[in-house]
């Protein structure tokens, strides 16, 4: 059995803490339908592919190729909160106005 690409397991791991499946992402990119995939067993991205999931992500091209073992990705509230998509934005802004209610 081969082993998984180390690129294809770190976008399966930033899409899984995203909430997304591989498919999901393949559309959020608007890539073919299971063109992820073929990374699975060794094959390594195109450059401009590379540079869009990077993007997406917002981690950098080294983590993804694991060239780097730390993600790029913020550590302070204020930077995570501007990386993130407008749903999820959405979303932390719902959770923050129950909170809120429910202490008033």
């Amino acid at each position: 059995m081969k082993t998984q690409n180390i690129f294809y397991k770190r976008i399966k791991c930033l899409s899984m803490q995203q909430s997304l499946s591989i498919n999901q992402l393949e559309k959020e990119l608007g890539y073919p339908r299971n063109s992820l995939h073929s990374y699975k067993e060794n094959r390594e991205p195109s450059a401009q592919r590379l540079i869009e999931i990077s993007l997406f992500f917002k981690v950098s091209p080294f983590y993804l190729l694991g060239i780097e073992d730390i993600d790029s990705r913020p550590k302070n509230l204020e930077s995570a909160f501007e990386r993130l998509s407008e749903k999820q934005k959405k979303k932390l802004a719902e959770l923050i106005f129950r909170w809120i209610e429910s202490k008033i």
